[in-house]
């Protein structure tokens, strides 16, 4: 019989923001509990009260330097509606459609090659000196070059649409401040073919993964739950840029479909707990013990009834396969969805870059002042919400974001415990390579870390005095 242990992963490594991982061991060497707690906080929720709204799609971006865009987009729609917007021209619409995709194409590229694929590569519990992308670059240059060119690809659609390629100001309320010049398509277009042939290769490389590795994706952190995504109005396809809400459970089954996504708050609620400073949303009439759900491209191909682009719809078709056409519970797959959706990001540009509405010049509209705007998204972690109502001098009184990870947060933290107990139960001695596999299943997530930590309450200043032993002496908190 041993003494119980409290192990901590601090920080958890390759994922956007600041967290920690604490897993508890019983005497018996046996996990008892693990946790995902998100250790920073930003309080954009706070501090963006009393804001002009004008300002708001800019400034909300300060969130995040991986997934602005998404942020920009998601404030943007819902200022449309305080605007009176219900509409925006073509050239609007497809200026904004044409950025969200070059976001979620780099992000998700971003996140492939450069955090997950060094554990793909080379196993979880390789050394962690090989663990990152510059190994990747070295073992496998070609595969290197492709991701850091894709990426950039990606970036110079967001410069294009959103004046720059992190924190733009390209979505205004009511629309879109610029057109894209027929020089930029052509340069687009120029390299759109290559970029489709390397999606369709990185779809390749996931699927094989997933599918070599049949045995491992079944068991690593998964397990059923219910999933929520946007899909298209008109006939429940996949949209990342606008749409109603559907969920679905683990086996399939309508929770709820066709939700327009200004009446989300109809149907979920945000939980709080004391032990992380973000909150665990779930489905009011399902509770928070059954109620909690998942998102992201996995969520999103459980989802969505077809892709309107013929190879990501062709890929899609292949995934569903695998569970006979149920929803896939298998936290790995993730991956491969997401290469599925990099697919269906560049065929939508391409698309769109040969729309002569890209060069219109009709580009804001206007309409009856409201109090209140609602801006859902799909980024690319997972759906996004941005909730917000102002007074009669446009200032900001209230606002409220659900982030991708906040959605996902139970779900993470559901996979940290069952990777921790399968792989570190019953182990005298715990190797970071053993570790290494509970960040990875916190990775197939690709969390937001920053974007997510909002608390309910105040924060706490908390000052504690130890003396030369290290002994703690006294302690006192104060609300700020």
């Amino acid at each position: 019989m041993g003494e119980p242990r409290l192990i901590e992963i601090l920080p958890v490594t390759r994922v956007e923001g600041h967290g920690k991982v604490t897993i508890h061991l019983n005497s018996e060497n046996e996990v008892d509990e693990a946790r995902l707690h998100i250790v920073e906080f930003r309080g954009f929720e706070r501090f963006i009260r009393g804001r002009l709204m004008w300002e708001v799609p800019v400034i909300v971006q300060r969130l995040c330097g991986i997934c602005p865009v998404s942020h920009h987009l998601a404030a943007a729609k819902a200022m449309d509606m305080i605007a009176g917007v219900d509409q925006l021209t073509s050239t609007a619409e497809k200026m904004r459609r044409l950025m969200h995709y070059g976001q979620v194409m780099q992000s998700h590229v971003l996140h492939f090659f450069h955090l997950a694929a060094p554990d793909l590569l080379f196993g979880f519990g390789a050394p962690a000196e090989k663990r990152n992308i510059f190994e990747v670059i070295k073992e496998q240059p070609e595969l290197g070059k492709r991701a850091v060119l894709m990426r950039k690809y990606g970036q110079e659609i967001i410069e294009a649409t959103a004046g720059k390629k992190i924190h733009g100001t390209g979505a205004i309320p009511g629309g879109i401040n610029r057109n894209l010049p027929i020089e930029r398509r052509d340069h687009f277009l120029s390299s759109i073919d290559e970029m489709l042939a390397w999606a369709q290769d990185a779809v390749k490389l996931a699927r094989d993964y997933t599918l070599e590795h049949e045995d491992l994706v079944a068991e690593f952190g998964s397990f059923p739950s219910n999933y929520m995504s946007l899909v298209r109005e008109e006939d429940g396809a996949l949209d990342l840029y606008h749409g109603n809400l559907r969920a679905l459970s683990s086996t399939g089954d309508v929770i709820f479909d066709q939700l327009p996504y200004p009446q989300y708050h109809e149907r979920l609620i945000e939980d709080v707990r004391s032990w992380s400073y973000m909150k665990f949303p779930f489905i009011k009439e399902l509770g928070p013990e059954v109620g909690w759900y998942r998102v992201g491209p996995l969520a999103r191909m459980n989802t969505a009834s077809f892709i309107d682009t013929p190879i990501a719809d062709a890929a899609h078709k292949e995934l569903k396969a695998v569970t006979d056409g149920h929803p896939n519970n298998s936290t790995l797959a993730n991956h491969w969805a997401r290469m599925i959706e990099v697919v269906h990001c560049v065929e939508k540009i391409r698309e769109l870059l040969n729309d002569p509405d890209l060069q219109g010049n009709d580009l804001v509209m206007t309409g009856e002042r409201r109090g209140e705007g609602i801006g859902v998204i799909e980024a690319p972690r997972g759906n996004l919400i941005h909730h917000y109502q102002v007074d009669e001098n446009d200032q900001v009184t209230y606002c409220n974001l659900i982030v991708s990870t906040t959605h996902n947060n139970e779900g993470m933290n559901r996979a940290v415990k069952d990777v921790a107990v399968k792989h570190l139960s019953g182990h005298d001695q715990i190797t970071e390579g053993m570790l290494n596999h509970v960040e990875v299943a916190i990775r197939a997530y690709d969390p937001c870390l920053s974007c997510a930590t909002h608390a309910l309450g105040q924060m706490p200043l908390q000052v504690e005095l130890f003396n030369a032993e290290g002994e703690l002496v006294d302690s006192k908190a104060q609300s700020v």
